[in-house]
């Protein structure tokens, strides 16, 4: 551990006058031991010295040194002792990303491998792993601007709506930032934060650049540009991976734009980053983002350090346990005493007897859960509502709806709507997250699993008919009702028809982007772009 002495300091200087009384008690035991000083005035000073009977006593350190070093340690661990700056993982998770996908047809060039989409599909799975706890939003442009997903702190949501984009999704041709940009804007001020968003484009439209400095003017959105492309144009390929052929049988070019690159970075006040495919991308964008969101915001005047007067515990913890001694002889049974209750802490998930009569359950449960144990978080919880997370997340999804069906809450609806979408059943969760976004209206994660439960329930009629030839499956009025709701219709269906819809499951995010981007469009009156 490098220790910086031109940086080291105390984050909580005054507890370090303890120290005084920690130095002033030896000086004043011994003070008061002083038998010349007692018996003076008594005898005269030059027959003490010979009166004086001392006993040998080899032993110079005593209890009253113990306690001074007690007082000066733990004063100097409770100062909070630093020299090192404690900068936040990615921007302390409190930044939003928007991250904006260019989704026209150039975007299935093969220049870079295996194409340019599929390129920046793998960095966003990256970010977003790497972004895990943070919040991310999710748009997707071709000649107009849609969005996909709002910020949301789920990876796995929003790796699953990344993994669906297609060149396919979007008819229009063209290349909409300006809209991008106004479906950005309205996220921040949702979020009350500043934040970035990140364009993964091959080109733009110069005609938008004028507008698009206009449109930032004074805003808190900072704006990256991530080239994704080379020099040399590649080859466009269809859905089943084969060359794009035109009239004359020859392979059709994906245009890659360095001038309008360059423009539109110039224009919107941009960096100009170039995808690579590993993590200099990722440090890239992070490196940018927590700039610009410590200029806004004023973090960078004010410095976070790290606090190391933890260190100082373990010597307190040693004079501690010399504080049980009697004399000079270590007192086992207390040292023993003390292990115990170092092996009854929770270190590990699983909390033994000890550690119950210190920790409550839901503290228990909450460090299994911060750990990523959540059957065992599950277990410890009383707390239904913690108690119904922990299942969902360890997969239990019917204990899940058990512990969170007593709850008239909108966390707790959504968790069981997403519980619901878990074990195929699309009726009930569409009702959970129509009741949770009657509690809570400004809930956006319910309002988009809304969407895609609507979606997957649309697909399951679909493949239904399909696969049997004849009309959906009877509906059947599910006597259960959700607390608070009306009794949801249950969908029945054949066991073959349920492992064919399951099998086409994976396209069913991209088969309802590419629905509500065609509704999206057909709503918009001629000649307005930008609105999601």
């Amino acid at each position: 551990m490098d220790i910086d002495l031109g940086a080291l300091h105390f984050l909580r200087p005054w507890w370090l006058l303890l120290v005084l009384p920690g130095i002033g008690l030896p000086l004043l035991w011994q003070h008061r031991r002083d038998l010349k000083r007692q018996l003076r005035g008594i005898i005269a000073p030059h027959l003490v010295e010979h009166l004086l009977i001392r006993p040998r006593d080899d032993r110079r350190l005593r209890p009253v040194h113990l306690l001074a070093a007690l007082l000066v340690v733990g004063a100097l661990a409770a100062a909070g002792p630093t020299w090192q700056q404690d900068i936040p993982d990615f921007l302390d998770n409190r930044a939003p990303l928007i991250l904006a996908v260019d989704l026209s047809p150039s975007m299935d060039a093969d220049d870079v491998p295996p194409s340019r989409l599929a390129a920046a599909r793998h960095t966003l799975h990256d970010l977003v792993q790497r972004r895990a706890g943070a919040r991310s939003a999710l748009i997707a442009y071709a000649g107009s601007a849609h969005l996909v997903l709002p910020a949301t702190d789920d990876p796995a949501l929003l790796d699953t709506f990344i993994q669906a984009l297609a060149t396919d999704l979007i008819a229009q041709p063209g290349k909409d930032v300006l809209g991008v940009v106004d479906i950005a804007l309205r996220l921040l001020d949702a979020e009350h934060s500043p934040g970035t968003l990140v364009l993964l484009t091959d080109g733009a439209d110069p005609a938008q650049f004028e507008a698009l400095g206009q449109r930032l003017g004074d805003s808190d959105l900072q704006v990256l540009v991530l080239a994704v492309g080379s020099q040399d144009s590649g080859v466009l390929h269809d859905a089943k991976g084969m060359p794009r052929l035109d009239a004359g049988g020859n392979a059709v070019q994906g245009r890659f734009d360095k001038q309008g690159l360059q423009g539109l970075a110039k224009a919107v006040d941009a960096p100009l980053g170039s995808l690579t495919l590993n993590d200099d991308d990722l440090d890239w964008i992070e490196l940018h983002a927590r700039q610009h969101y410590q200029a806004v915001t004023g973090d960078s005047a004010t410095l976070h350090w790290k606090d190391a007067g933890y260190w100082l515990c373990w010597p307190l913890l040693l004079l501690a346990l010399c504080s049980l001694r009697r004399g000079w002889r270590v007192n086992w049974l207390a040292g023993i005493a003390m292990l115990c209750v170092l092996a009854g802490s929770p270190g590990q998930a699983r909390a033994g007897g000890l550690a119950d009569a210190f920790f409550t359950p839901d503290q228990q449960g909450r460090w299994a859960f911060e750990q990523g144990h959540y059957a065992q978080a599950a277990e410890h919880f009383h707390d239904p509502y913690w108690k119904g997370v922990a299942a969902y997340q360890a997969s239990d999804y019917k204990a899940a709806l058990a512990s969170l069906a007593p709850l008239d809450s909108a966390p707790a609806y959504f968790y069981q709507g997403n519980s619901h979408v878990r074990l195929f059943q699309f009726a009930q969760a569409i009702a959970a997250y129509q009741q949770a976004l009657r509690l809570q209206p400004a809930f956006p994660e319910a309002a988009a699993n809304l969407a895609l439960a609507q979606a997957l329930l649309k697909d399951y009629q679909d493949q239904q008919q399909k696969s049997s030839g004849a009309k959906p499956d009877k509906v059947i009025e599910d006597q259960t009702p959700l607390q608070g709701g009306k009794a949801q219709q249950q969908h029945t269906a054949k066991a073959t028809s349920d492992q064919l819809w399951l099998d086409n499951l994976a396209t069913s995010p991209g088969q309802f982007l590419k629905r509500k981007f065609q509704i999206q469009q057909a709503a918009r009156r001629p000649g307005e772009e930008g609105t999601p």
